[in-house]
Formats: C-alpha cells, structure tokens, sequence
C-alpha cells in the first residue's frame, strides 16, 4: 500500500458521504461523517503497519484526507448544482429580491453573489478547513480504537555467576 493511500481512501470516503444528497445528513451529527473517515484512515494505517502508527502520522493523514474530502465535496457538490442549481438559486433570488426588510445595496450584492462559481469558492474556503480539521480529529480518535500495543521490552538472560 502506498503511504498516501489511507489517506486518498479515506478522502475518497469523506468527500462521497458529504456530497451526495440525503446520505449527507449524516454530518448533521458533528460531522460524523467527516471523522468516520479520519477514523478510517487511522484502521487503513494500522493495518498495514506491524509497529504502532506514531501520532504524527496519523494526524497528517487525517489533515490529508479531511482536505481531499473537502475537495472532492466541494465538486460533487458542484456537479449537482448543475443540474438542480438554477431552479434553487431562482427561488433564492426571488425570496431575497422580495424581502422589503433588506436594504437595497445589500440586496443588490447578495443577487450579484448568488452564482454558482462565488458559492463553489466560498464552499472551498469554508469546508475545506472545516473537514480537515475534523478528520484529523477523527484519526486521532482512531488511534484509540485501533493502535496496536506495543510489546513490553524483553527480559534480559538470566545472568550465571561468574566463578
């Protein structure tokens, strides 16, 4: 196994359960689904490691993947937007340009803001942080449930006086 493997998988695994519909409410929970990849990536380097996995790594491959999953969110999120996008940004819009209570220069910007390339970029600035962060937590957590002890170092021989 490569060494960024667990991470690559456990990206692939966060950004798929964070971007499709309905199985996205999953991290409704505290982003469980975030740090249930964290917490895969540290069961995919455990296992493939004979020695127990140094916190370090483990931290680093979580961050790896939280980043990854937020990336791969972020353009799967996208590619739906494409197809539901213009029917939910034209409700959007409709709503806010008949809120009488908002002031007309803010509601100016917020219908200039409201295009799929600005919310796609304000999504990278805001889940990627988010899930790497989470994700590391999550590999920590895995360290917990899945480090490997390490063994007690061996006794010396019996020492045999010396005549």
């Amino acid at each position: 196994m490569g060494r960024y493997q667990p991470a690559i998988l456990g990206g692939l695994f966060i950004g798929v359960i964070s971007g499709l519909p309905f199985i996205s409410i999953i991290n409704a929970c505290c982003c469980a689904g975030v740090i249930a990849g964290g917490v895969l990536v540290t069961y995919l380097l455990q296992q493939n490691s004979p020695v127990p996995v140094a916190t370090s790594e483990a931290a680093i491959q979580g961050l790896l993947a939280g980043v990854l999953g937020g990336i791969v969110m972020t353009l799967i999120t996208a590619a739906l937007a494409s197809v539901t996008g213009p029917v939910l940004f034209d409700q959007i819009r409709d709503q806010i340009s008949s809120n009488n209570d908002l002031p007309p220069d803010l509601r100016d910007n917020m219908l200039r803001f409201l295009t799929g390339t600005n919310m796609m970029v304000l999504g990278v600035l805001v889940w990627v942080p988010m899930y790497a962060v989470f994700s590391m937590a999550g590999a920590l957590l895995g360290l917990a449930f899945f480090r490997k002890k390490t063994p007690p170092p061996a006794a010396p021989p019996p020492m045999t006086p010396q005549m």
